[in-house]
């Protein structure tokens, strides 16, 4: 069994910028793909980014070019650098651990608790 952890959410100024934390119990976590997704009020959870093993990254067409996800394999620890920040990044952050290689998209074995991420203009 796996636990996540996020940290890091809060509320901040449109431009601005704030990095997540998510911390992981368990010895595997250098051989996990790690996600993270967010869901606003009234939405669907959706994807923002991932990272494999391998180090290979991905992000949703949205955050591409603001957002930075990476990990810490010593530290079991997972991280999402969000800059120029937007009020429609206002959500509920979560991070995933994903034990095989599946879908970045879906198929996580574990989930966060979540982190509040709100934006004001």
């Amino acid at each position: 069994q796996v636990q996540l952890v996020e940290s890091g959410g809060g509320l901040v100024q449109a431009g601005g910028s704030l990095r997540l934390s998510c911390a992981a119990s368990g010895r595997t976590f250098a051989t996990y793909t790690m996600g993270w997704f967010r869901q606003a009020p009234g939405k669907e959870r959706e994807f923002v980014a991932a990272i494999r093993w391998s180090g290979t990254i991905y992000y949703a067409d949205s955050v591409k070019g603001r957002f930075t996800i990476s990990r810490d394999n010593a530290k079991n620890t997972v991280y999402l650098q969000m800059n120029t920040l937007k009020p429609e990044d206002t959500a509920v952050y979560y991070c995933a651990a994903q034990r095989g290689g599946g879908s970045i998209y879906s198929t996580y074995d574990y989930w966060g608790q979540g982190t509040q991420v709100t934006v004001s203009s």
